[in-house]
């Protein structure tokens, strides 16, 4: 798909000395950051999600079920050995 944007010029000057630098067209350099910025977008939404999930508060039972599991396979570790 063709289309027509907008950029100053000096950023005009660094996308054509790196598209020359790295044997690369104008719109292949313009398309890798444009998915590059929607990929950091993404990842930036999941660790939200994730600092979300992992900001709550462990219950107790949720801790004595992690202790008790930390146990377990702790003793499974050393009886292979």
């Amino acid at each position: 798909m063709k289309t027509a944007i907008s950029i100053p010029d000096q950023l005009f000057e660094e996308v054509e000395h790196f598209s020359k630098k790295h044997r690369r067209s104008r719109s292949e350099v313009f398309a890798m950051a444009v998915k590059t910025l929607l990929e950091k977008e993404k990842t930036e939404e999941l660790l939200a999600a994730l600092n979300e999930v992992y900001a709550e508060v462990e219950s107790p039972e949720e801790a004595r079920l992690r202790e008790k599991t930390k146990r377990y396979y702790q003793r499974k570790i050393i009886k292979e050995e």
